[in-house]
């Protein structure tokens, strides 16, 4: 037997074409409100601009698309006041509660909004929004991190430390040359968002499900409505593209491995055997059984949540990868992952920044570290090619002197210019005072190096790019 005409509709948003409702327990399994319900202001946003366009289309009249904005602007101030209102809303998906809504106050006019648009395009474009905003919030943060970073190299500034590489002591550095090195990494994390909020912005909205608008609609004003500066090239692509949440992932997992990476340096540094910086209590935590104990909690935390975010980008990668062309309902986990990797990306630096803000360095022990002779084999193989040996054959004999050295006990500094002759004629007496620590950091006097000026002259620069960057927003 076939079913009874419907006079209205069936309250969903697809419901017209089938003579059952869903199972329960399906039905609750493929709604998105949970979650997209975040998205509400974008969806608000381009439901205004989208009653105009009917208008101008003969869909709307002037006084149904008035009484629709009035609709829309009360929807938003009671889903701002009434939190119960829209927890409990039994609401499909985001657009599917904004039609209840507007059901509920104009009647059969709040389905005509609807009209020539599908949710494909319609979640296409607020995800665009929300990533476009999402990534001005996080330049914001990430600014925040690199001011902590570059403040406290200027507070810093003139203690060495030792520099390493694989993880040995190298040569000597200035502290604040090492945080400027973290700070460079967030300032090219800067880049990276901005070239995701880039590729976010295009307008999905006029894309149909798949097709194109039947209606005659202006797409680029809809778009620059919008904030948008230009609409989607093809109707196919809007509708599944996400190439633009990829990419935020990618710049918030880049982000976390520089927050790893940060966490990893002061979780060492703030060890016994370093001793090299001291926590702060409010970034710290204790034992439950050891009472001497300050654990770097706050750097360890943010060293294991980065997982949480490279996870997020790896969970979309995989929805995406086997998708044919157009919308497929997989689409639907895009979002999850970029809303948990935006808001532990936001939690992370803020927490960092504060960290880095509260941290200090224990000059003494640095400076003890810095000291070590070891660290100034470098210098004394250039001392060797200020005398004239070519750089290969002085690196050749220094490596030797640092082996004898060992073998007696002394630092390769002590050697009694005699031993020193028995490798090469070119020391002379002034090499005892070429080997100090403050020639060894002196020495890379270059753009970038750890000159005491050139490090000033890159916090100032740092300093002012962030200013920059503060007018730019």
């Amino acid at each position: 037997m076939s079913a009874e005409p419907k006079d209205q509709p069936s309250g969903k948003l697809w419901g017209g074409r089938f003579d059952r409702a869903p199972d329960e327990i399906f039905y609750q399994f493929q709604r998105s409100f949970s979650f997209d319900r975040r998205l509400l202001p974008y969806e608000l946003a381009v439901d205004r601009v989208w009653a105009g366009a009917l208008v101008s289309a003969g869909i709307l009249s002037i006084e149904e698309m008035r009484d629709t904005l009035t609709a829309l602007d009360k929807i938003a101030d009671r889903a701002a006041n009434e939190y119960a209102w829209l927890g409990g809303s039994p609401a499909e998906d985001v657009h599917h509660f904004v039609e209840t809504a507007l059901v509920e106050y104009l009647g059969a006019l709040g389905y005509k909004l609807h009209t020539g648009r599908s949710r494909n395009e319609l979640v296409a474009t607020d995800f665009r929004m929300f990533v476009m905003e999402s990534a001005g919030e996080m330049r914001a943060t990430v600014a925040g991190m690199i001011a902590a970073l570059v403040g406290q190299a200027e507070k810093a500034m003139g203690i060495p430390m030792p520099g390493m590489t694989h993880m040995q002591h190298a040569q000597p550095i200035l502290f604040s040359h090492f945080l400027l090195a973290h700070a460079e990494a967030f300032f090219r994390d800067m880049q990276r968002l901005d070239a995701a909020e880039a590729m976010a912005d295009a307008c999905p909205m006029g894309s149909g499900a798949l097709a194109g608008c039947a209606l005659d609609i202006d797409r680029g004003a809809i778009a620059r409505e919008l904030g948008f500066s230009r609409p989607t090239a093809n109707s196919l692509d809007a509708a599944s593209d996400r190439d633009f949440a990829l990419d935020y992932l990618y710049a918030l997992s880049v982000i976390a491995t520089h927050l790893s990476r940060l966490a990893e340096d002061f979780v060492l540094f703030a060890s016994q055997e370093f001793g090299f910086i001291i926590l702060p209590d409010e970034f710290s935590t204790g034992s439950s059984l050891m009472p001497q104990k300050k654990n770097p909690d706050a750097w360890e935390l943010l060293r294991g949540k980065t997982g949480r975010v490279t996870a997020s980008l790896h969970t979309l990668l995989t929805t995406l990868k086997g998708l044919p062309s157009s919308y497929q309902r997989d689409l639907q986990e895009d979002k999850e992952p970029v809303f948990a990797a935006h808001d532990q990306a936001i939690a992370m630096l803020t927490i960092a920044a504060g960290a880095v803000a509260a941290t200090r360095p224990n000059e003494a022990r640095m400076r003890e570290a810095a000291s070590d002779p070891a660290l100034l084999a470098t210098e004394a193989a250039h001392y060797l090619v200020r005398k004239g040996a070519p750089f290969r054959q002085a690196h050749e004999i220094v490596g030797q002197i640092v082996r004898e050295a060992e073998r007696a006990g002394k630092p390769f500094s002590q050697l009694p210019m005699e031993t020193l002759h028995k490798f090469s004629p070119l020391f002379a007496a002034d090499f005892y005072d070429a080997l100090n620590l403050e020639s060894a950091l002196a020495g890379p006097d270059v753009e970038g190096g750890t000159a005491p000026d050139r490090v000033r002259g890159a916090i100032a620069a740092a300093k002012e790019r962030l200013a920059t960057l503060e007018r730019k927003s």
